[in-house]
C-alpha cells in the first residue's frame, strides 16, 4: 500500500526521468540547419503593373527541403523594374525587363531573375508602310507599342519576308531594318512580341 509519502517520492522520480529523456532526445536529435536557400518559382514571371508573391525555401543539413517562413529578407537589384517588398516578397513590375530577386534568411540567400512583361491586348508598329525606290537598298526605322502606349519596340521580333534582302536590329528602340539589293515587288515585316499571338505588319514596296 503506498503511503502519501511513497507516491510523492515516484511521481518526483517520474518527473525526472522525463525531463531527463527529454534533455536526450534533443541531444540526439539537434534542431536542423539550413545550408541552401532558394527562390520559387526560379525563373519568376512578373504581369507589368502587377504583383507576384515570391517564396523562400530552405534545404536542410537532415536533407528536409521546404518553405522559410519568417526571417526572410528579400531585395531587388534593380528597383526600377521589380520592387521586392523587403518583409513579404512580393514582387511589383514596375517596368517592362528584367530583375535580380535575393532572399536572405539565417546569413544565407539565393537569387532569381524575375522577368517583368507585358499581357498583350493589342499591338502596333509605326509606321506601317515603308516604300522606296530602285534596287540599291534603303534603311528606316520602326517602334511597336502595345495596348494604346507602351513602347515595346526592344522586347519585339521584327521579322521581314524575304531575309535574304531585308534585316531588321531587334533590341533596340527604334529598330533599324535594312534593304540590301531587293529586285522590285512587295513585301511584309511582322511584328510579334512574346508570350503572344497578335502580330503588326509593315507593308514594303520596293519599285
Amino acid at each position: 500500500m503506498l503511503t502519501w509519502r511513497k507516491l510523492a517520492l515516484r511521481l518526483a522520480f517520474t518527473v525526472l526521468v522525463a525531463l531527463a529523456f527529454g534533455v536526450s532526445c534533443r541531444g540526439f536529435f539537434p534542431k536542423p540547419v539550413l545550408q541552401s536557400v532558394a527562390i520559387q518559382p526560379p525563373s519568376p514571371q512578373i504581369v507589368f503593373t502587377k504583383t507576384l508573391t515570391l517564396q523562400a525555401w530552405g534545404t536542410y543539413d537532415d536533407g528536409n527541403r521546404r518553405q522559410i517562413t519568417s526571417g526572410v529578407a528579400w531585395s531587388s537589384d534593380n528597383g526600377n523594374v521589380t520592387f521586392a517588398d523587403p518583409a513579404s516578397g512580393v514582387a511589383t513590375g514596375a517596368t517592362l525587363g528584367t530583375a535580380g530577386i535575393t532572399a536572405s534568411a539565417q546569413g544565407l540567400s539565393g537569387t532569381a531573375t524575375a522577368t517583368v512583361y507585358l499581357s498583350i491586348t493589342s499591338l502596333t508598329v509605326t509606321p506601317t508602310t515603308w516604300s522606296f525606290k530602285g534596287s540599291s537598298g534603303a534603311t528606316t526605322t520602326f517602334k511597336a507599342t502595345a495596348n494604346g502606349n507602351v513602347d515595346v519596340t526592344s522586347g519585339a521580333t521584327f521579322t521581314p519576308s524575304d531575309t535574304t534582302h531585308f534585316s531588321c536590329v531587334d533590341g533596340t528602340s527604334p529598330v533599324t531594318c535594312t534593304a540590301t539589293n531587293p529586285t522590285p515587288g512587295n513585301y511584309t515585316i511582322t511584328v510579334s512580341y512574346p508570350g503572344s499571338t497578335l502580330t503588326a505588319t509593315v507593308n514594303v514596296t520596293v519599285s
